[in-house]
Formats: C-alpha cells, sequence, structure tokens
C-alpha cells in the first residue's frame, strides 16, 4: 500500500509506533475495564445491600433475598407511602406497586412501563438487580416482590412489589474522567513512543549510512575508504566486512591498474618502434609499385599484396599510437576558428576524395574546434562510408543554437541493426566481409574519442537506403 513508508527508518518508526500504541491501548483497556467492574460491582453491592437492609425495617425479612410482610398486617395507602419514603435517596427513584395501587418517590421520572417484563417477570420469584440506560442516563434497576407468611409458615405473594432506581451518573462521571485521562497518558507515551523511536532509529541506522556514504565513495574510485569498527553486533560485522571487501578490492583495481599500464606501454612502445622499419617499408613501397607493372604477373601479384599490407601495417600502426595517447591521457585538444567549409574541402582533397563525395556546406561557416583532430574525425567517417557503403557520399555541415552538425551518409545497404550498438568499440567490424578490409577496427573509435574531446557525440542510425553518421559539437 501507497501509505506504508519504504525507507528503513520509516518502517522502523512505525513498527515501533505500533507496538507501542498496541502495548498502551491493551494496558489502558485492561486497566479500565477492571475500574469499571470493581466500581460499577462496588456501587451493585452498597445499593442492593441498603435496599435489603431499607425493607427489613419496615418487613420481616426472610432470608438473604426475599422480604415478606407480616402476615396480620393489612397494606394501606400510608404502608406504600412510608415503603416509599424509606426507598428513596438522592440519588435513587422507587415505584411501589400492590394490587392496582402504585406509589412513586416525588419527582420520579420513571412509570411502571420503564421496568423491562423480564425483570418485572423474573421479580416475583427473587429480588433481582440489573444496570439499564433510561433517558440519557445509567441506572440501577433493584426489583422485588414482598411477600406474606401464611399461619403455617409458608409464604405467599401480596402483590406488593417495589422498585428501586439507583442513579449511575456519579460513577459514569468517574469513568469519563477515567477514560480522559487514559486518553491524556496514551498521548503522552506516544509521544514519548515517537521520540525514542527517532532516537533508536537514528543510532541503529547511523551506521548504515556512513556504510552508504563510504560504499559511494568506494564507487566513485577513492578505494582507500576504510570504517572504525565499533561493538559486536551485527552491524559492526557488516562494517568489518566491508572494511575487508574494500581493502580486496583496493588491491585487485591496483593490480588491474598495473596491467592495464603495462597494456598500454607496451602498445605505445611496439607502434613507436614499429614505426622506424615502416618508414624505411614505405620509401620502398613507391619504388616497388613502379615496379610492379614490370614484372612476370605472379611476382607483380604478390609486390601488389606487400604494397596491400604494408598500407595497412601503416594505418594501424598510426590508430595504435594514436589511442594509446588517448589512453595515457596525452591527448590534447587545440581550438582555434575555422571555416569549416574549408577545412572539409581540404579533409576530402588530401585523400582524394573530392569527386567521391558531395559536399554542402554554408559559405564563411566559422567553428572553433581542433581542425587536426576534426579532420580526423571527418575522414574516418567519409573513409568508411567510401570503404564499406556505396554511392552516393553526401557531407554536410551546419551551425545550430547548441552547436556545430555534422552528418555523413552513404548509399549502400548499411550497418546491420544488430551491430549499431558496437561500431564505436575498438576492432569491432560488422559483418564478416569486413574482417580482411584496409581498416584496422580502430577508426571509428578513434572518431568517437576525439568527439568526446570536443564534448561532443557521434551518433549512428540505418536509413533507407544506407547507413548516417552524426556529429555534434558544442559550442565552447
Amino acid at each position: 500500500m501507497s501509505w506504508i513508508p519504504t525507507g528503513l527508518r520509516g518502517r522502523l518508526v512505525v513498527t515501533f509506533l505500533l507496538v507501542a500504541i498496541t502495548a498502551s491501548v491493551s494496558v489502558a483497556g485492561l486497566g479500565y475495564q477492571l475500574v469499571r467492574r470493581e466500581l460499577l460491582d462496588r456501587v451493585q453491592r452498597i445499593s442492593v445491600s441498603d435496599v435489603r437492609e431499607t425493607l427489613s425495617r419496615v418487613t420481616l425479612p426472610v432470608g438473604a433475598s426475599d422480604v415478606v410482610w407480616p402476615s396480620d398486617t393489612t397494606v394501606t395507602d400510608e404502608d406504600l407511602a412510608d415503603l416509599v419514603n424509606a426507598l428513596t435517596g438522592a440519588d435513587r427513584a422507587v415505584i411501589v406497586t400492590y394490587g392496582g395501587h402504585q406509589s412513586t418517590s416525588r419527582g420520579a421520572p420513571f412509570t411502571l412501563t420503564d421496568v423491562p417484563d423480564q425483570l418485572r417477570w423474573q421479580a416475583t420469584r427473587r429480588l433481582v438487580y440489573q444496570r439499564i440506560r433510561l433517558k440519557d442516563r445509567p441506572w440501577l434497576l433493584i426489583a422485588t416482590q414482598i411477600y406474606r407468611a401464611n399461619q403455617n409458615g409458608s409464604l405467599r405473594g401480596t402483590g406488593l412489589s417495589a422498585y428501586v432506581f439507583v442513579s449511575l451518573s456519579d460513577e459514569e462521571g468517574v469513568l469519563k474522567r477515567l477514560r480522559g485521562s487514559l486518553l491524556q497518558a496514551g498521548g503522552i507515551t506516544l509521544a514519548i513512543a515517537l521520540t525514542v523511536a527517532l532516537l533508536s532509529a537514528w543510532r541503529v541506522l547511523l551506521p548504515v549510512r556512513r556504510l552508504g556514504t563510504a560504499a559511494r565513495m568506494l564507487g566513485a574510485g577513492e578505494l582507500h575508504i576504510r570504517l572504525p569498527v565499533r561493538g559486536k553486533d551485527e552491524l559492526a560485522e557488516l562494517t568489518a566486512i566491508f572494511n575487508e571487501t574494500a581493502e580486496a578490492l583496493e588491491e585487485k583495481v591496483s593490480e588491474l591498474r598495473t596491467l592495464e599500464a603495462m597494456s598500454r606501454r607496451f602498445v605505445a612502445d611496439v607502434s613507436h618502434e614499429l614505426r622506424t622499419p615502416l618508414t624505411a617499408m614505405t620509401a620502398v613501397t613507391d619504388m616497388l609499385s613502379e615496379e610492379a607493372d614490370g614484372l612476370p604477373d605472379d611476382a607483380g601479384e604478390a609486390v601488389r599484396i606487400v604494397l596491400h599490407e604494408i598500407d595497412r601495417l601503416k594505418t594501424l600502426v598510426e590508430h595504435l599510437i594514436e589511442v594509446s595517447r588517448f589512453d595515457s591521457g596525452a591527448a590534447v585538444l587545440r581550438r582555434e576558428s575555422v571555416d569549416v567549409g574549408d577545412a572539409l574541402a581540404d579533409c576530402l582533397e588530401v585523400r582524394g576524395w573530392a569527386d567521391q563525395v558531395n559536399l554542402t556546406v554554408p559559405i564563411g561557416l566559422m567553428f572553433s574546434l581542433d581542425p587536426r583532430r576534426f579532420d580526423v574525425i571527418v575522414a574516418n567517417l567519409v573513409g568508411n562510408a567510401l570503404h564499406h557503403g556505396a554511392q552516393p557520399v553526401l557531407l554536410s555541415a551546419r551551425v545550430r543554437p547548441s552547436g556545430l552538425q555534422v552528418t555523413v551518409r552513404d548509399h549502400g545497404e548499411g550497418i546491420p541493426e544488430r551491430s549499431l550498438p558496437h561500431v564505436f568499440e575498438r576492432f569491432y567490424k560488422a559483418g564478416t566481409g569486413r574482417a580482411r578490409s584496409v581498416g584496422s577496427g580502430l577508426g571509428l573509435s578513434i572518431a568517437k574519442a576525439n568527439a568526446e574531446l570536443h564534448r561532443g557525440t557521434i551518433e549512428v542510425r540505418r536509413c533507407e537506403p544506407g547507413t548516417l553518421f552524426t556529429l555534434w559539437i558544442p559550442a565552447p
């Protein structure tokens, strides 16, 4: 349900309050019932005893629950009035009946019809009493019939009945004040329980909050974080486990960082070492390419294969060196105001792509960027479109309020949908047909790294037909 708190602190406080409320209500309810029963029973015993004692003075008592009228006495109206006066009190109302006669105490608010029929019938056998509510007030109704003794000692009814209404208003007032006091005590108890619950939850959750803060710091890379272990409870054990985990993680990350640094250094060193023989090999390739056509067919084909692989190796080494710069943090962005149209045209012209790409750029479009890294980005995107897509290849640029947007689109088969999330990963090549292509599998990842160095992004999506790459570089 929506009102149930989801936080651990809220659940602890609610649980504590529920226990406190349940205990308070149970104790208060039990105490109230005991006091109520004892108070009403005491009033009932005193009232019944007083009625019996009063009747015994004006009649002849027989047993504990019956009253006997003298056998040689005739009941008169004066006797009824005397009996009513004897039973009447400050908090009592009396009705006495004899045959068709009825006498009531002065100002009595009741009549014989207010007496329950069942109680009236039971009163013909013995003295009975019952707590009832009449005219919105509580009363104790005591009813009895007075018997006449025969000469042989037996009893017979006289038709003389007494009904005494004893007010319980004072007792109801006492119980009402008791309920008010219990409610006040319950409110005070609830306030104390809430205070104690909040303090307890704070003390219990303080180590948990410390663990949460430490975990966030650990996730942010502060692997040296440790927490003091206090006590011997479950939270102390959890803190100790956290410290052990953090220590093991720090050691493991340190090992991984060492291995990663060694790997990056190895790639950088190998790439730089390969540059020297590649430079010599590149110098020879020009001469070999000129002589290849004059060689026999097999020898010429072998030379052309060697030249192709040297080009691939040269591209791979250049890309590895570039990647090593990014990995080592040595890549630096040098912005300057550049004519985007000229930069794009130069990129295509240098690589011999000017007649293969349709360029659309507004005249005089100026933007602040690193021209060398921008050239690398565009060259990788356009080269990817030319080598793996189909004509026409469209290159356009425009400035939006949020920054510079450059799009490259080819009209080939397009990159498979399953490969789109992976095209910027290192050494990833979409499809088996690209496994032995000229590309190194690093071009798009280098392009994305340069875009991110500009605080920009590169997005890719399929078109019908072809693939669309979108470069976005925000304004500095």
